[in-house]
């Protein structure tokens, strides 16, 4: 019997949720199979399995949280598989073919392709020069010859086939991109769009990601469920009329509390807003759109926002940094390159999954990455890699259509910025009202590293390029 116990899948991860089993007990295993779901502080994690066998016991329930080293799984590496109650023993048939006793034992956890019997081509022994010897006659010779050259044809065939298979899994992800924010046919859009349903919110279940008819109509369905209940909402307790209802806090939840409580005592905040006419952005993404360099990739404001929040932190270095305090003292580590931050808001809570050297891309680049992000965000697949390193955030609160906000610190970052919806409003411009597209923009900092003057310097140098796009080109 070996016990594999909870691993500690990211830095500092002392505890994990148990999302779901893949396995059950009697169930036999590969190694690199995966066999558990976890919900950690951040993200939610398939874990392989590191040995085969035969499942012999799960220590934990589905929603129980499993500190890490604590068993999470027996198997019996020599066990045979266990047969439900009343089912009979399957029929051993002999196996004529020589074994391999030469075999390399599998990979590692985390390491190769995972096994899988089912689509693997049976090893075909090779003969003994004893048996060459052994053949009889021409015709049994000329019947060998045809057996091999068909067998080797079939194995050919079934070797181009997975091949072709590979390259179409391998181009998947970039079709997907290429198609849009979301994977979708057009009648699935239509129906998404009679209803009134924002296709991008809909979490698909089809092949890649792929949102079906069906998707649609269970997400509609939740929302006119809602829709129906909170008329009879008040008054009414989920458990035996009570009319408190408890849950508790685990999970992203747990982590996002406690990682706020932390920011907001531990880092003194200074919040400052502006106003901005960001009517030249909206034309730039306008023409974006239509550029056959951004064909099929998803492009919006928070694009050009994200760019000027990357230039103006140039200008401003003191904002990519965070406060750090060592046994000597504390310490200011200002960044020389900018992961950037994106707040999302997902099924499992609010995550900040970060765009690594985002300095780096062009705008087309930038763009892909976005898509990329919210994508994996709200499939709930963002990886406790993405989440770690961040320099700087922004949080995108316009899309509810909210104006503005006072956001908090992400922890171990020293400035948020706060994007607010942008929609059209009266302006000066020339002594004249006219109508033109306005945004306010929400900017929060530590102050022990970001003074006043800091902090205006970079909300107005980000303001002027969502107010003139073109200064980039500078």
């Amino acid at each position: 019997m070996t016990v594999f116990n909870l691993p500690d899948v990211g830095e500092g991860l002392t505890e994990a949720d148990i999302a779901s089993w893949k396995v059950s007990v009697g169930d036999t295993v590969e190694v690199n199979q995966i066999f558990v779901e976890i919900e950690t502080a951040k993200s939610l994690v398939e874990l392989p399995c590191p040995f085969a066998g035969v499942v012999t016991e799960l220590h934990a329930s589905e929603g129980d949280t499993v500190l890490v080293d604590q068993p999470l799984i027996t198997i019996d590496e020599e066990g045979e598989p266990v047969l439900p109650t009343g089912v009979p023993e399957p029929v051993q048939v002999a196996n004529t073919e020589t074994p391999n006793h030469s075999e390399e034992p599998g990979p590692l956890v985390g390491s190769g392709p995972a096994a899988d019997s089912a689509v693997r081509r049976a090893r075909t022994s090779r003969p003994t020069p004893s048996a060459v010897a052994a053949r009889p006659s021409a015709a049994n010779k000329a019947g060998a010859s045809a057996a091999g050259l068909a067998d080797t044809i079939s194995r050919r065939a079934q070797g181009l086939g997975q091949a072709v298979a590979r390259e179409v899994d391998r181009r998947k992800p970039a079709m997907a991109n290429f198609m849009d924010r979301v994977l979708a046919k057009p009648p699935v859009r239509r129906l998404a769009k009679d209803l009134g349903v924002d296709i991008n919110e809909v979490i698909g279940t089809g092949v890649q990601g792929e949102v079906t008819r069906e998707d649609v109509n269970s997400y509609q369905g939740q929302r006119e469920a809602e829709r129906d209940a909170a008329p009879t909402y008040w008054g009414h307790g989920a458990q035996g009329g009570a009319l408190i209802e408890r849950s508790q806090v685990r999970g992203v939840r747990k982590a996002t509390a406690k990682a706020m409580v932390a920011s907001a005592f531990s880092a003194p905040h200074v919040s400052i807003f502006v106003d901005v006419d960001a009517s030249r952005t909206m034309e730039y993404v306008a023409r974006l759109k239509k550029s056959r360099d951004f064909e099929g990739i998803k492009v919006s404001p928070l694009l050009v926002l994200a760019r000027a929040v990357i230039w103006a932190a140039a200008r401003n270095p003191s904002v990519n940094a965070s406060w750090v305090e060592t046994e000597s003292g504390a310490e200011i580590h200002q960044k020389h390159f900018m992961n950037l931050g994106i707040a999302a808001a997902t099924p499992r809570g609010l995550l900040v999954p970060n765009i690594k050297n985002a300095h780096t891309l062009n705008m087309r680049e930038l763009a892909i990455a976005l898509n990329d992000l919210a994508m994996t965000a709200r499939a709930g697949k963002t990886s406790p890699e993405d989440m770690r390193e961040g320099t700087l955030s922004i949080t995108n609160i316009g899309v509810l259509g909210i104006d503005t906000g006072t956001p908090i610190l992400n922890p171990g970052e020293v400035a948020i910025v706060a994007f607010g919806t942008i929609k059209q409003k009266p302006w000066v411009v020339d002594g004249e009202v006219v109508p033109r597209w306005i945004t306010t923009l929400g900017g929060s900092f530590d102050h022990r590293v970001v003074d006043g003057d800091l902090s205006a310097r970079f909300m107005a140098d980000v303001a002027s390029i969502m107010e003139e796009p073109a200064l980039l080109l500078d």
